[in-house]
């Protein structure tokens, strides 16, 4: 039986061998003749072919426009959020440009008479009175911060005023601008005396200067410390113009303030701890100073 079955496998496979033969023969001698078109097969393509052309042609455009609009469509979309990144990082560099500045001058205002006894409150000016042109300002501390009532106010830049007003979180500052406002000053160059009023929104008079004490342009006029309101030695400004009467044994000394009231930002509040007798010697000054003018 073993022997029966091994022979007609043997046979299948010599029989299927044979048949891939015989086809493989029959495909390389096989004739492949070219089809010849008719009459009516040259007429339909001559009609058809310029119709397939204009179809191909447009579809290709149309694919073409397509892929165009949507690229377009995406560097949009991109230009948009690199134009929103590109805003956001020129806001962060102004900022931190801001940042810079205020902090240069916050540490210049801080750095500003690190001799004198007296306690510094850093303030934000946040409103001017402009019916008064910046002779009085309001800042944001008040008697919650520390501060007193004829404090003194200043910058890196000179004396701006005193507290004359005060409530719970803010300030209000009579500036040495205000007719009001007077300061005992000297003249740095020749130590004379005067007493310095708030003339306009740009400048300052020192008033009861001798007509012989020789001032000129320029001159640095300094707070003398008479008063016990102003620590002495804060610059107020400078001699701008001088008017000598014909008459009489006084001049007046016109006087561009050191401070740049129009562009201030931050001040220092210098508190004294000890301030019982400030209200008298204030007094007292108002006192003499009336009756100068008299």
């Amino acid at each position: 039986m073993r022997i029966g079955e091994g022979e007609g496998q043997k046979t299948k496979i010599i029989l299927n061998v044979l048949v891939c033969a015989v086809a493989l023969y029959g495909i390389s001698t096989k004739d492949f003749a070219q089809h010849k078109t008719s009459a009516f097969e040259n007429v339909m393509i001559d009609f058809f072919a310029p119709i397939q052309k204009s179809v191909t042609f447009v579809q290709t455009s149309f694919n073409s426009i397509f892929e165009n609009y949507i690229a377009n469509v995406n560097v949009s979309k991109e230009n948009e959020a690199l134009k929103m990144k590109l805003s956001e990082m020129n806001s962060k560099i102004f900022s931190f440009s801001e940042m810079e500045l205020e902090n240069v001058r916050l540490k210049k205002l801080l750095d500003f008479g690190e001799e004198l006894p007296y306690k510094k409150i850093l303030a934000q000016v946040v409103a001017r009175d402009a019916s008064s042109d910046f002779r009085v300002l309001r800042i944001n501390k008040g008697l919650k911060d520390g501060l007193k009532l004829q404090s003194t106010v200043v910058t890196g830049e000179g004396l701006v005023g005193f507290v004359y007003r005060l409530t719970d979180q803010f300030a209000d500052i009579l500036t040495i601008l205000d007719p009001n406002n007077r300061v005992d000053a000297l003249v740095k160059r020749v130590r004379a005396h005067g007493i310095v009023e708030g003339d306009s929104d740009r400048q300052c008079l020192m008033k009861y200067v001798k007509r012989t004490e020789p001032i000129i342009l320029n001159d640095e006029i300094l707070t003398s410390g008479l008063g016990n309101l102003y620590p002495k030695g804060i610059l107020i400004g400078k001699v701008s113009r001088i008017e000598r009467e014909s008459y009489g044994m006084t001049q007046d000394v016109a006087i561009s303030p050191s401070v740049n009231f129009g562009k201030l930002e931050e001040v220092i509040v210098l508190v004294s701890e000890g301030d019982e007798k400030k209200d008298l010697e204030w007094n007292a000054l108002d006192s003499n100073s009336e009756e100068k003018d008299k």
